[in-house]
């Protein structure tokens, strides 16, 4: 005779393994089902020039954010010339203030600052500065600040291309203002982490860009003076910057309509404010 106890309890081990092993199998289908499509999902995040459904660039417009962690610059064009002002943020006070420079010359009628990653903007700095050299060589001529902006442009679409040499992995995490004189007049223009560049009357990028661009929006007009621009731009600055506005946190760069006195051409004229000028403008607020 069997014993009743040892089939019993074979019984409920046959059960358990029955269904230890159909909770397995769920599981292996569930993951084999629903894993991957979660992960393909994600790669819309990850890929660089991948759309998602909805037909956004999520890597590029993580770069635009990387731009609001930047300090504040603004960029003003009137018919005397144009104004770039922006804000350096020491991160430490072991820093020296000298050595943070968010103003750059490209040449001597071009100017730009930027808003984002400092690493980015050099590379981008530099691209400019060849393109204005190089055109100088081969036209004996000044580059006009439109084909610097879209020479600079051309290196930020080029993320994710299928040329590998030329290919970069991410966007560029920065935003440009490019300012400057040329044939045309005054010229101001905003190129965003997209590549996308406008031409500009007056800008604001970096973290307080919002409420920078509200206000340029409240003051401006078309017949502002250059010196009532940079005073605009001050206060601006003054308003949105968590700091208190002095000559040592701040850089101003006016870049004014000369003539040539060679060819009689229309240029531009680079200059970079002094401290003692910036004392004076501050003490003026």
């Amino acid at each position: 005779m069997p014993n009743l106890f040892l089939v019993s309890n074979s019984y409920f081990i046959h059960q358990f393994y029955c269904l230890y092993n159909h909770q397995s199998l769920l599981a292996i289908i569930s993951n084999s089902l629903f894993i991957p499509m979660f992960l393909t999902r994600s790669e819309y995040d990850r890929g660089v020039n991948t759309f998602s459904p909805e037909g956004r660039l999520f890597q590029v417009e993580y770069a635009i954010e990387a731009v609001k962690l930047g300090s504040t610059s603004i960029g003003i064009r009137t018919k005397e010339g144009v104004v770039l002002a922006a804000e350096k943020r020491a991160t430490s006070k072991l820093m020296v203030n000298d050595a943070i420079e968010k103003i750059s010359k490209i040449d001597q009628h071009v100017a730009v600052t930027f808003a984002g990653l400092i690493a980015d903007s050099r590379t981008l700095v530099e691209r400019a500065q060849t393109e204005a050299q190089n055109f100088w060589f081969t036209y004996n001529r000044k580059i006009r600040v439109e084909d610097v902006t879209q020479s600079v442009a051309n290196l930020a679409l080029q993320f994710g291309d299928d040329d590998v040499k030329a290919s970069m992995s991410r966007p560029f995490g920065v935003a440009m203002l490019f300012a400057g004189i040329d044939q045309t007049g005054p010229q101001l223009f905003h190129l965003d982490p997209s590549g996308t560049f406008i031409d500009c009357q007056a800008k604001s990028i970096g973290a307080a860009s919002d409420g920078a661009e509200q206000n340029l929006k409240e003051h401006y007009h078309e017949d502002m003076s250059l010196t009532e621009a940079l005073k605009v731009a001050m206060t601006i600055l003054k308003q949105v910057m968590e700091d208190k506005l002095t000559s040592s946190n701040i850089e101003i760069v006016t870049i004014t309509p000369t003539t040539d006195k060679k060819t009689g051409k229309l240029i531009g004229e680079f200059k970079r404010l002094s401290n003692d000028e910036l004392q004076a403008l501050v003490g003026d607020l």
